[in-house]
């Protein structure tokens, strides 16, 4: 699914848009009101970036598992060239390495928590402003429909593509 980026700053807008949007067959997993002001979004009834992913926590979670792997595998290998003789002795060295893994892990997690999604840094000025951002995932048969849909709506203006979306994580948020 292609990634459509929108900014608007009028929220009655966004929810006769997110409506025409459903009512022309693009469910509401497909949209997505990323703003500061989630208070007025619950308002207006409109579907908003859930917090989680709003943070960077997951792509900086898997920057410190690459960090935790390296950390891993030096670990190893230095007990390799150390020669570790015995077995029972290799069970610590193992140890340190996972527990080595799973630290960088978890403190790139604590580092993205910290940050805004990396993919919604160029909107941060944006929703200073007040502004709301309209994130719509299509699929190459409904991209037309979202264009019509858009003409009906010239106070939203387009903003670029994003990302891809694979369709099964649409899917898992229908599910929900």
């Amino acid at each position: 699914m292609k990634r459509h980026f929108y900014i608007s700053n009028d929220l009655d807008d966004l929810e006769v848009l997110e409506k025409d949007l459903e009512d022309r067959g693009i469910s509401r997993a497909q949209i997505h009101i990323l703003s500061d002001n989630d208070a007025e979004l619950e308002r207006h009834h409109l579907h908003p970036v859930i917090s989680f992913f709003k943070k960077d926590v997951v792509y900086s979670s898997k920057i410190g598992f690459l960090f935790g792997l390296g950390a891993f595998f030096l670990i190893i290998a230095l007990a390799l060239l150390v020669g570790v003789p015995e077995p029972y002795l290799w069970v610590p060295v193992i140890f340190l390495a996972l527990f080595l893994l799973g630290f960088c892990t978890w403190e790139g997690g604590l580092i993205g928590i910290q940050k805004p999604n990396h993919h919604y840094r160029k909107f941060e000025k944006v929703l200073r402003h007040g502004k709301h951002v309209v994130i719509v995932d299509v699929a190459p048969e409904e991209v037309e429909t979202l264009r019509e849909v858009m003409k009906c709506h010239p106070r939203v203006h387009f903003a670029g593509y994003g990302e891809d979306i694979p369709d099964w994580v649409v899917g898992i948020q229908e599910g929900i």
